[in-house]
Order: structure tokens, then sequence, then C-alpha cells
């Protein structure tokens, strides 16, 4: 397999750009002296087992770091204790833990790292509620709503208040700084430290399409670890894009830590697909067979439905305002040069024809029918030798 380009790919532009050139970032290291304010002290798992606080949340008992070694056989569910509140209160992750009667594997589910991305916290709930405790071996750890503040808004980045309205993205601050500069940031470092981190042998993070954008069935995957390649090719869906993408995601933070990572994208945001779903959740299961906590016959794989693999990914962005009317749909062929998507303005009159720039698969379109200069209309995912560094892909 070709080396991957060091370049990296900025998963929302893929499908928020369209897959256009992104130059994400790295994270900035934040030096930290004496004097800097620190989190409520309270030890990392692992070092000295589950932390309870002493809340307890609707009958939760809340925890501010885990580790399932220390837990009985069964179902917990439990609430973590997040980063402070501007009120000095906190924001809670919800821990849903299914230990198995038997030793074996660890793994972590996650989902709402991006606040409007519905689809994947029901797939978990829809996973776990088909978990037999005394029939498992291992352990399933699921936190579903880890960004709250984005979730109560129904919005894909953290709204930080430390410059004025910031908005933050989470997928980009993994696995965040016990000092930080914002609180998300120091979330990140919470939630992957004192739950994720110490609890994992394998995770997969689940996502969608960003808001005013749809997409395939599809995983973010690197293809190029056997232990991820065969977890990704599990699940019977239409697309994998083969690359590492970009610093900050919380897969790749899990690969950087040793723990075997890679990140779904269920369709659509801010709904349930209920059509779409079910992929997700038999390949899931399929991935925990696979690890020999669940038994049983293996589902549908990716062989059944006949994955498409790119490792690059292209867009076409809009150069004018107006009315978008899309000539293509998703998971369509097409080629170098086919008219994908055509604009006009409010007296009817056509401003811009779009067309393909590569051949390969439609992966993501817009979904609101206006858009104004540099909104992402069409994102195409295709392969090349050797991967093409500094595409963006739609997240």
């Amino acid at each position: 397999m070709p080396k991957k380009s060091k370049e990296v790919l900025d998963r929302r532009d893929f499908m928020i750009a369209s897959i256009a050139t992104v130059g994400a970032s790295a994270a900035i290291a934040v030096s930290t002296g004496g004097a800097s304010a620190q989190e409520e002290a309270a030890p990392a798992a692992g070092s000295q087992g589950t932390v309870y606080t002493g809340d307890v949340i609707q009958g939760k008992k809340v925890i501010s770091a885990l580790d399932v070694g220390d837990l009985e056989p069964g179902r917990h569910n439990l609430y973590f204790q997040g980063v402070q509140t501007v009120t000095g209160q906190h924001w809670y992750v919800s821990v849903i833990v299914v230990k198995g009667a038997k030793p074996g594997k660890r793994v972590v589910l996650t989902s709402g790292v991006h606040g409007d991305e519905i689809s994947p916290i029901h797939m978990i709930q829809t996973v776990v509620d088909q978990l037999d405790p005394a029939q498992m071996s291992g352990s399933v750890v699921a936190a579903v709503d880890i960004s709250g503040p984005a979730l109560e808004a129904m919005a894909r980045r953290w709204p930080n208040s430390g410059r004025g309205i910031d908005l933050v993205d989470m997928n980009r601050q993994w696995p965040g700084h016990e000092h930080g500069p914002n609180a998300a940031s120091r979330h990140a470092w919470l939630v992957f430290n004192r739950l994720l981190k110490p609890n994992a042998d394998y995770a997969i993070d689940y996502h969608t399409s960003t808001t005013g954008m749809d997409m395939t069935a599809f995983h973010l995957a690197r293809l190029d670890l056997p232990e991820v390649r065969a977890m990704a090719e599990l699940f019977p869906i239409d697309q994998i894009f083969d690359n590492p993408a970009y610093p900050g995601l919380l897969s790749n933070a899990f690969i950087d830590a040793g723990i075997p990572a890679f990140t779904p994208e269920i369709g659509a945001p801010r709904k349930l697909d209920l059509a779409m779903i079910p992929l997700f959740v038999e390949g899931t299961m399929n991935v925990l067979k696979h690890h020999g906590i669940i038994t049983g016959p293996m589902g549908r794989t990716g062989k059944d439905s006949e994955i498409f693999v790119g490792n690059s990914a292209t867009g076409v962005l809009a150069t004018h305002g107006g009315f978008v009317e899309l000539l293509v749909k998703l998971n369509d062929k097409v080629e170098a040069g086919q008219k994908v998507a055509i604009q006009r303005n409010a007296f009817g009159e056509v401003v811009a024809e779009y067309t393909a720039p590569k051949a390969g698969e439609i992966a993501a379109l817009r979904t609101d029918a206006t858009s104004e200069p540099g909104n992402g209309l069409v994102s195409i995912l295709y392969d090349n030798t050797p991967p093409v560094g500094g595409d963006t892909y739609t997240e």
C-alpha cells in the first residue's frame, strides 16, 4: 500500500466545504506554569480505580474516573463528570458500561463529539440494548453525549465563552490538554484520560455529516493498520475513505495511544436515519464478535455491500450565491468534467455550472437549496496513487 501523505485532511470541510483543501493546523501546545488554573484533582483511571464523586443524578452515580476492572459484571449507567461550566457546575457525559461475566477484550464506543450528530447516539443505544452481560466476555463502554453544550444547541461546535463567543470543534482537540486554552480542550483531556483510554483495547468513534450536508454510509479509516482494516471491513456500508485525515481527531488520538480505532459516518446530521442506522448496528455487532466479546454468526460485511475504497477526496465549492440544483445523487459514479450542479439567481438566470474535477464516487452533497460563495456542494471520493495530501473530507 502506498505510504500515506503526511499532509492532513479536514473531515468537516470534506462535507462542509465539500472536500476543499483545508489548512487544518495542529493544536497549539499550551505552556503552563505553577500559577495555571487547574481542574479539580481526581486520580486518573487505572491508578486508583473508579472514582465516585458521591453525587447521584437521576438515580445514576457520578464518576470522575472509570476502571471497568473494578465493576461487577452487568450493565452500569453512570454519569462522567467533565469540565466545569461558567457557573462552576459540570458538564456530564452519559456512560453505559456493559461488563461480561468472563474476561476478554474491551471495546469503547463514542458519539456526540459533534452536537448535530444524532444517529450515532441511537445506533449505540441499539447495540448496548442487545448485549447480555451473562453471555459476554470482556466489556463495552459507551460514551454517547460527549459534547454536552453542542448537543444542547443541536450545533456542531462547543460554544466557548473565553474570548466572547467562540465555537470550538471538539474533533480537533483530542487528546485534549489538562491546562488547555478552552473548556473543550480540558473536557477532552478529562474524557480521554479518565474515561476512554484506560478502558479501551479497541475504539470506534461514530459521526455523521455536518449540518447542511448529506453523506453516504461511510468510514474514515486507516486501512494501512491491519487491526483497523479488520474492523472497518466488517460493516455492510458504501464507502471507506482510507486516509489518516488530520490531527485532533478522537480516532487518531486512540491510534496514537496504541489503540486501533476508526470513524464511521452515519449519513445526515440532525435526525435519526432509521434506514442507515441498522447497517452500523450490524457492523458493530460484527466487530464485537470478531473480538470474542459476543458469540454468534457474522452478519453482512463490506464484501456483501461491495464497499468503494478511495484514498483521496475532492470537492466542488460554490463560486456564486444563489439557488442550487444538484444533478447527481449520493453513491453516483462520476467522470472528470461531468456536470454535477447548476446555480441560479433570483431571476432564474444560470449564474454558475459546476463539474466534477475528478472521476470517483459521490460521497457527500449539500442539502440546503441555497448557497453563498465558498460552501461545499459536492464531495467526491476517489483513489489516487500516491494519496493526495491536503484534500478535505466532509464530516
